[in-house]
This record gives structure tokens, C-alpha cells and sequence, in this order.
């Protein structure tokens, strides 16, 4: 709950950052995964939240591996985590040998062009490097395509320097768990493993590590479902949600009949409506896919778990909200807090409403709100 009383009087947002859910729900996915081990993807800054706080909190809970995609996030990792694994997701870039090697950062190698590059660096520096392989069993992204492997197989020095951690792979259709291409993923994996060194393995994401054990391999690698993500309707991972994000309502005005609302006059009142303007655009993360034109549906808020649509355009810093049907219209005055995401107004709702994913939303929180963080003091391991 979110004590809006300790809020600075110049936020015009709040996002509020669990971390005892976070590293709760880090120890819930790790022992529904048993006997296979959890990692933790931070990427893009931990999905919005903040790597600063959420390695330390992941970390005081048991969490020893970590995913990112950059090297520059490896680097901020590294300083926080000195004696865990950090993996890079991008891999190798041409000429980024030493800046992975100052860091102890395990490389995820998609190509043989990349084997080769960190194999002949391994030789150059006469030292024997770590990595890990990414094989592509269907998704067409990164990561090595059969040949490539069997290739990998034949040779006779690409391994030589090289000290394979994990071998991974990525699932395309893994929120839809009656997706035939799950299976087939799988056993293209499967199929593939014989060829590549016998090390741990990891195809499971989020939404995979649902799938069952088969799909555990003996490393998941959740992200999204760390901070209370759930993409697939069919089978809720047990998390809980971790953020929750607030803006202030700056007007409330009435709207005759026939006026219009926002850029580009897409909404027309068809009848009197009280419109409360909120400070919360665009660039605080409510994307502009959210906007509602007359007689369309579009992104919603809520008061007092209440919800409220959006009418007409989301701008850079402002959305208009149709607040006239709410049981409690009065008290939406100047000041007052609007849920942007919580517990009426999931990551999940948010996305739908915007066309768009839950992810885009959680990555896309605003970096001019107020951030508070709470729960450090129950986490345990």
C-alpha cells in the first residue's frame, strides 16, 4: 500500500517497488522449477524497476545468476553482484572481447562467427574463457541454426579455450501453453544436445517454466514473472505483483455536449462528462496506443478501485479521463491519485487496453516519478 502522506508535494508520480514481493516471488518460481536451479533476468534496468535495488534484494533471497542483454548492464551487474554469474544475452560484439573479460561476464554466443572470434581471443591470451550457447530451435531471432551446431560438433579447436556453462535456447509460443510449437521446440533442443557439450541446459523463461518439467532443463530464466508479470492466461505463474504506479489528477473541468477533448478532436462529448486531466503521458509510459477516440474503448485508471477510460489523445505529459460515471466523482478533485497500475488496473490490462503487452508497460515506467521502495526488511533466504 502505498503511503501517498510521505509523497514529495512536487511528484506528479509515484511508482511503488515491492522488493520483498520481488524476492518472494524469486523463491516461489524457484521451487516450483525443483530440482532445477532459478536465475534472474535484470535486463532493461530490471524491467523498469531498478536494477540498483532489485540485484541486492534478488541477491540477499539466493539468487547467484543473472541474466542481462547489454554489456554496459553487465557492467552496472557486475558491481553489484562481484561473485555471481552474469550472462550477456547479446553476446559477443565485434572488438568487445576485453570489455566481457574485465568483467567475468559469460557471454551467450549465437553464432559461429562469435565461437570463433571469443575462441581466438581465448588463444591470444592464453587463458581458457567461459561461455555459454544459444541454439535457435525455431524462433528465428538469435542463436545457432542446426547446421551452425553440427558444424560446432566437427570441429576440432573451437572448444579447445572455452568453458561452456549453459547451453540455452529461447521458446517462441510459450504464453500459449496448447501451442504445438512448445513441443516442437523442445525437441529440436533435445535433438540438438547430444551434438554440443554436456553441460546445464535452460529453454524456459516466464511463461515456460509453467509448461512443466520437461521445459525446465536444469537452469530457468525468469524475467517478466519476477515482477508480477503474468502473460499466460492459461496458467498463472505464483507471483505476486511487485509495482504499482500512481500520477496526480492537475484539473478537473466539465464538458458540455458536442465539446471535444485533446488532439486532433478525436473524442466528442455526446452528452455533459466531467473530465479529469492527469499528469501521466507518453513519456511516463502510458502509451499513446491507449488514447480513445468517441465510440472506441482505450486505456483505463482507477479511483478507489474504480475505473475510469481515457477519452481522447494520450499526449507527451497528459491524459484526459472520463471520471463522470464513477460513484465517488466528487472526490476526484485536484491532488488527488490516480492508479495507473495495481490492483484494479493490472500490467495485463494496461497492455490489452493499449494493444500491446504487459512488458512494453512495465519497461516503459516513467523515469520522472517519484520511486519508492519497501519490503527489503522481509526479505529472507
Amino acid at each position: 500500500m502505498t503511503n501517498f502522506d510521505s509523497i514529495p508535494a512536487t511528484a506528479r508520480g509515484v511508482i511503488h517497488i515491492d522488493l520483498g514481493k520481488l524476492a518472494s516471488n524469486w523463491q516461489s518460481l524457484g521451487r516450483a522449477v525443483l530440482p532445477a536451479r532459478c536465475a534472474a533476468v535484470v535486463k532493461a534496468n530490471a524491467y523498469g524497476t531498478g536494477v540498483n535495488r532489485a540485484i541486492p534484494a534478488l541477491l540477499k533471497t539466493g539468487c547467484q545468476s543473472f541474466f542481462v542483454a547489454t554489456i554496459d548492464e553487465a557492467k552496472t551487474a557486475r558491481a553489484l553482484a562481484p561473485e555471481s554469474a552474469i550472462f550477456v544475452l547479446d553476446g559477443l560484439l565485434p572488438g568487445s572481447e576485453t570489455a566481457l573479460t574485465d568483467i567475468n561476464a559469460v557471454p551467450v554466443l549465437s553464432s559461429l562467427a562469435e565461437i570463433e572470434d571469443w575462441s581466438a581471443y581465448a588463444r591470444k591470451i592464453g587463458a581458457h574463457l567461459p561461455a555459454a550457447f544459444h541454439v535457435d530451435t525455431g524462433l528465428n531471432r538469435l542463436g545457432m541454426p542446426a547446421e551452425d551446431v553440427r558444424a560446432l560438433a566437427g570441429s576440432g579447436t573451437l572448444l579447445e579455450k572455452l568453458n561452456v556453462y549453459l547451453v540455452m535456447s529461447h521458446l517462441a509460443s510459450a504464453d500459449d501453453s496448447e501451442d504445438a510449437k512448445n513441443a516442437s521446440q523442445l525437441a529440436v533442443f533435445d535433438g540438438l544436445l547430444p551434438l554440443l557439450p554436456t553441460v546445464a541446459t535452460s529453454i524456459a523463461a516466464s511463461d515456460g517454466l509453467m509448461l512443466g518439467k520437461s521445459y525446465h532443463g536444469q537452469l530457468v530464466r525468469p524475467g517478466y514473472a519476477l515482477y508480477g508479470g503474468q502473460a499466460s492466461p492459461a496458467h498463472a505463474a505464483p507471483v505476486e505483483p511487485v509495482v504499482t504506479v500512481h500520477a496526480r489528477v492537475l484539473q478537473v473541468r466539465d464538458v458540455a455536449t458536442g465539446q471535444t477533448v485533446g488532439y486532433s478532436a478525436t473524442y466528442q462529448a455526446n452528452e455533459p462528462r466531467r473530465i479529469a486531466t492527469v499528469a501521466a503521458g507518453y513519456a511516463d509510459g502510458v502509451p499513446r496506443s491507449a488514447s480513445a477516440a468517441s465510440g472506441e474503448t482505450g486505456g483505463m485508471v482507477a479511483f478507489d478501485g474504480q475505473r475510469a477510460p481515457i477519452v481522447g489523445r494520450v499526449s507527451m505529459d497528459l491524459i484526459t479521463v472520463d471520471i463522470t460515471d464513477l460513484a465517488n466523482a466528487d472526490a476526484v478533485t485536484r491532488g488527488s491519485w490516480a492508479e495507473l497500475i495495481g490492483p484494479t488496473i493490472t500490467l495485463e490490462d494496461a497492455g490489452a487496453a493499449a494493444g500491446t503487452i504487459g512488458y512494453e508497460i512495465l519497461t516503459s515506467l516513467s523515469p520522472r516519478f517519484h520511486r519508492i521502495y519497501s519490503g527489503e526488511d522481509t526479505i529472507r533466504q
